[in-house]
């Protein structure tokens, strides 16, 4: 063997090294806007982590939900980053499916994240998934067409008001709907904005004994008041709506009022994005005299699957996306108004984002003001604002879900919807042991 083929073929060797040795990391999100934007901005993550390469597989938020809870349950492997909520993280981080995130950097700086939204991510001690952006939920309104109809928007309105206001500014002939909410069936659709909707008409999931509620007259209250609310004045085809279709619907003039999530907030006030978003006014999640406002508590968050054979190579990515450098990236990129928001104290503190988002103290009052350990006005057995922290929710709450999106799009009565919803329950909540 000649010197030069010898040369050659240690380097070629150390070649293959080097591209044996890069990691592709296959990372499960949603099709939601921040989590869009990180895409772009991955560069950055690549440039400080030369050896590994990202794969995204971006899904609505009900595909998603499904096929990370079925590759995880079954231990699929596919991902090795997953995008999941406040409801999966401590359920899943006790199944053993999740990795405790201990090896997030010297500069991540864990006790800058906001205590309300840290706590739901925490099991024994141990973050097992880092938040990427927090919310709660508040009314985004227009402020010109309240003007208009001589309403004034309170600060923290009730039920009753919400409703007279969108029935008042409703006008269908100009494509103009008074208020869009949620109507697309998923236990983390339709089912967050009527759960929490229902915690503040005095209404829950479950009695001190796990029995379904849905035969009280505080559910009936509630899906009747917001069925009729949508009929009169809903946007058609309300109940395909979810998130992302009702933002566009706001984002294009067609909503007077939406109460959804508070990080739709910088969504409908960027110029750039919205038609309307100088016309755009800010209120607390509504009311109905008992106590208890209908605003939710969530995290979409970063977690590592326990199935992954690329733990360290995922645990930096977490951690980039969701420290404090990623939040001044897209501010210097996209402005203050684009920083994720409901996760760090040090933003709230950020005069630069409060100077630029005018919702920064409402969004961070609304997520303090929910108490998931008592989200109703009556006792519960369970912990969780929009959701039932428990494994069998995820099933009962679509199936529920189904119901009531039926009973929106009037294929059958709210009657109907109430009472299949508290069959359904109570029988999966007999099979699964809750009920004796």
């Amino acid at each position: 063997m000649t010197l030069r083929t010898f040369l050659l073929g240690a380097c070629s060797a150390l070649a293959f090294a080097g591209m044996a040795s890069a990691e592709t990391l296959t990372i499960a999100t949603v099709n939601n806007g921040d989590m869009i934007r990180m895409q772009k901005l991955t560069d950055d993550f690549k440039a400080k982590n030369p050896g590994i390469d990202l794969e995204w597989v971006t899904l609505e938020e009900n595909v998603l939900r499904q096929k990370v809870t079925t590759d995880i349950a079954t231990k699929g492997g596919q991902y090795d980053v997953l995008t999941i909520g406040t409801y999966e993280v401590p359920i899943w981080a006790k199944q053993g499916w999740l990795l405790p995130l201990d090896n997030l950097g010297a500069n991540y700086d864990v006790d800058d994240l906001l205590p309300a939204i840290r706590s739901g991510l925490t099991v024994d001690g141990k973050l097992y998934a880092a938040p990427f952006y927090g919310e709660s939920s508040m009314v985004m309104y227009r402020k010109d067409l309240l003007d208009a109809a001589g309403l004034k928007m309170p600060d923290a309105p009730t039920w009753d008001f919400v409703a007279d206001a969108a029935r008042k500014i409703t006008n269908k002939d100009k494509e103009i709907y008074g208020i869009c909410l949620r109507g697309k069936a998923g236990w983390g659709e339709n089912m967050a904005f009527l759960t929490a909707m229902s915690n503040s008409f005095g209404a829950r999931w479950f009695d001190e004994k796990w029995k379904p509620q849905f035969d009280q007259p505080e559910w009936k209250d509630t899906l009747d008041f917001y069925v009729k609310l949508m009929k009169d004045a809903g946007p058609p085809g309300a109940s395909s709506n979810g998130f992302n279709e009702n933002l566009a619907l706001f984002q294009t003039g067609k909503c007077g009022m939406w109460i959804d999530a508070t990080v739709a907030a910088s969504f409908v006030a960027d110029p750039k994005q919205s038609q309307v978003a100088d016309k755009v006014g800010f209120a607390l999640a509504p009311d109905k005299g008992l106590g208890k406002r209908g605003n939710w508590l969530w995290a979409w968050s970063l977690a590592v699957p326990a199935g992954t054979q690329k733990a360290e190579a995922a645990e930096k990515f977490v951690a980039w996306a969701t420290s404090k450098e990623y939040s001044n990236l897209v501010a210097e990129k996209e402005g203050w108004l684009n920083a994720p928001p409901g996760t760090r104290k040090s933003l709230y503190a950020n005069a630069d984002y409060q100077k630029a988002a005018s919702f920064a103290k409402m969004t961070l009052d609304s997520i303090e003001a929910a108490d998931p350990t008592k989200p109703t006005v009556k006792p519960v057995p369970y912990v969780g604002v929009q959701f039932v922290a428990i494994p069998e929710f995820q099933g009962i709450g679509t199936a529920v879900g189904q119901q009531f999106s039926a009973a929106l799009a009037g294929q059958i009565s709210v009657d109907q919807a109430l009472k299949s919803a508290q069959q359904l329950a109570t029988r999966e909540m007999t099979k699964a042991g809750y009920i004796k």
